[in-house]
């Protein structure tokens, strides 16, 4: 048994240095190798299923609501990407930049993309010249390059996989229904298949994306307390189609110009699943988006007709996600090595199991254990996992909400910031100063102003000045 036990006993409680038991799941759990390039990781299949999933499941999302796929080149011209000056800016401190081909040096540098707006914008200044062609909602799935000063795996890292959407409209109007449409598609998708409850909300003006007239977030609250920002919608208003000159000829054949969106989430969905699910002894995946969601484990497996009925048992539940672990390792080992994974369900099967036409399912979050008979085991099988997934959900909700604290002046704002790790809500005038005070005082930033707006003081925490709205702030990955 001790060696049943090393597996875990490796993993840094949670409780003790938070950071380390992150890097130990992430290891142990063999979700990613480090490269030889700093900040770079590589996905190895444990990790890179997990973002298969969520790509199949959003992809479906985006093509219900009338998007299509498309793809871009890396590559931007530097006289390209300085089309848009405060978009140019925002990035400037990321970028990495291509000077050779080769031996010879380029006669104009390329940035290698951190996000990919102008070359959208290029390219739909070509394509769209009537109201006829309008709307354009595309999206596409590739990796960009941010050269982060502090990595992480999953968090922040050099090069990330994403998806991020780019939109074009006739109207103000269609541009912010869209806008609004797909951060409601990240925060249901969130909640329904991560199990990760959102908060809502729209950025400050020192907070939104470069050259965006509006940002909309959603926020998650990690086990430690921190925010996380989980996935962004932007209206970029026609601030991009003026500098790009994206025109289209409406109805009365006036020139007008379009309207755009973008919209992204990208593999730091991974890190917030390891952090708002995850426990001691390492990953806890929801059944919906579990690569595998029941292993079934032989006890005795050496034993006549064991595996066999195992084999049975894996056809029998072909409806799930589901393998049998068959290595020569100990059934102590390969219980470990299933929590460590967080495959939500294991079934325990053996020749007394078989003799009396049974099994026992143990639940991954609650290590509750149930004895079914085989003949209804996959009805209740599918119980479970959708007992799980719901109570998953309820039980990162109840933590968020018990970490949510309101703040009525700024001595208790700060005393709750350093004392109470979680989402602070406080009201706030609208001045960036206020906002920067905050953040230099006590490390807060704004996370978002939520859309469901209720006034907890009639004066902004910082200055004594009347409100104007109601934001939450915390401290973020």
């Amino acid at each position: 048994m001790a060696n049943d036990k090393k597996l875990v006993e490796s993993i840094t409680s949670m409780d003790v240095d938070f950071a380390q038991w992150y890097t130990d799941v992430v290891k142990k759990a063999e979700l990613v190798e480090y490269s030889g390039v700093r900040g770079c990781t590589i996905f190895r299949p444990a990790g890179y299923a997990i973002w298969e999933n969520i790509q199949k499941e959003l992809d479906a999302r985006f093509k219900a609501t009338g998007v299509e796929n498309v793809y871009m080149p890396m590559f931007i011209p530097e006289s390209l990407l300085n089309k848009e000056k405060d978009h140019v800016e925002g990035f400037a401190p990321e970028v990495a930049w291509v000077t050779h081909g080769g031996s010879e040096e380029l006669p104009e540098r390329l940035c290698v993309r951190p996000t990919s707006e102008t070359l959208f914008c290029d390219f739909y200044s070509h394509i769209i010249e009537s109201y006829r062609d309008l709307p354009k909602v595309y999206n596409q799935w590739c990796s960009v390059i941010r050269w982060e000063k502090t990595t992480r795996p999953f968090l922040r890292t050099l090069e990330f996989l994403w998806q991020e959407g780019h939109t074009a409209h006739a109207t103000a109007e269609e541009a912010e229904e869209r806008t609004i449409q797909m951060l409601n598609l990240y925060a249901d998708f969130c909640e329904n298949v991560l199990a990760i409850p959102m908060i809502k909300g729209r950025k400050t003006d020192k907070e939104k994306f470069a050259g965006a007239e509006a940002t909309y977030t959603i926020e998650a609250l990690m086990h430690d307390g921190k925010a996380l920002q989980s996935g962004t919608s932007h209206n970029f208003g026609d601030g991009f189609a003026k500098a790009f000159g994206i025109q289209y000829t409406d109805k009365n054949n006036k020139l007008q110009y379009v309207h755009q969106t973008s919209w992204g989430m990208t593999t730091r969905l991974i890190g917030a699943l390891i952090m708002v699910h995850g426990d001691n002894s390492g990953l806890v995946l929801p059944p919906k988006i579990a690569p595998t969601q029941v292993m079934i484990i032989p006890i005795m497996q050496k034993k006549e007709g064991v595996l066999e009925k195992a084999a049975e048992l894996k056809e029998k539940l072909g409806a799930f996600r589901v393998k049998v672990d068959d290595s020569d390792k100990s059934p102590g080992w390969k219980f470990s090595e299933q929590e460590m994974r967080g495959i939500p369900l294991r079934v325990e099967i053996g020749p007394k199991d078989i003799e009396a036409n049974q099994a026992v399912i143990v639940r991954r979050d609650t290590r509750e254990k149930t004895v079914v008979s085989l003949d209804e085991i996959e009805t209740k099988i599918g119980e479970i996992l959708e007992k799980m997934q719901s109570d998953m959900l309820e039980r990162a909700r109840t933590h968020r909400d018990t970490h949510t604290y309101d703040a009525l002046t700024m001595d208790e704002f700060a005393d709750t910031i350093a004392n109470k790790p979680g989402f602070v809500r406080a009201m706030w005038c609208g001045d960036q100063a206020c906002e920067d005070e905050i953040k230099e005082k006590t490390g807060a930033t704004s996370r978002c102003m939520p859309f469901e707006q209720h006034s907890i003081s009639d004066t902004c925490v910082c200055c004594g000045k009347k409100a104007k709205s109601l934001v939450y702030w915390g401290k973020a990955y």
